[in-house]
């Protein structure tokens, strides 16, 4: 139950930073925290990660309800037994949904986080949430990986 509890925070923390976004920046409006290293940018994605297959939104949605009924399979049978492994899906499954519920509302993904520096794509908290999760999934392979050996 705890990873659907975090998966929700996930979700509901996406969406608000969102909301707030939408609600007080007008689009393509870039507000600095650290000048030219990271600003706050309203952005909006129509495709994937990095801008990739632009206008594909029902194959977004059905991508994404087949990777969320995954993750809840798999949570549900790994849960207790591998819990980091279950975090990390918990984590994927909070922003698969909530980039999720920007595709299906709108066809497109509020976007606003924005390094300047290294010139990295504009992303958001669902982005980093999937992201972080991905990483986490692999950093544990390899870990069993080298405990196997």
């Amino acid at each position: 139950m705890i990873y659907y509890i975090i998966a929700l925070v996930i979700i509901g923390l996406d969406q608000l930073t969102k909301y707030l976004v939408k609600t007080n920046m007008e689009l393509g409006e870039s507000i600095p925290l650290i000048p030219d290293v990271f600003h706050l940018t309203s952005h909006r994605n129509m495709g994937a990660a990095f801008g990739i297959l632009q206008n594909q939104r029902f194959f977004f949605i059905l991508i994404t309800i087949a990777v969320v009924i995954g993750i809840v399979i798999a949570i549900k049978r790994i849960g207790h037994a591998q819990p980091r492994t279950a975090f990390a899906l918990s984590l994927v499954l909070g922003g698969a949904i909530g980039n999720f519920i920007d595709r299906a509302t709108t066809g497109q993904v509020v976007d606003f986080l924005h390094f300047i520096l290294i010139n990295f794509p504009i992303f958001n908290v669902a982005d980093m949430a999937i992201t972080i999760g991905v990483g986490l999934m692999l950093l544990d392979l390899l870990l069993d990986s080298r405990r196997a050996r």
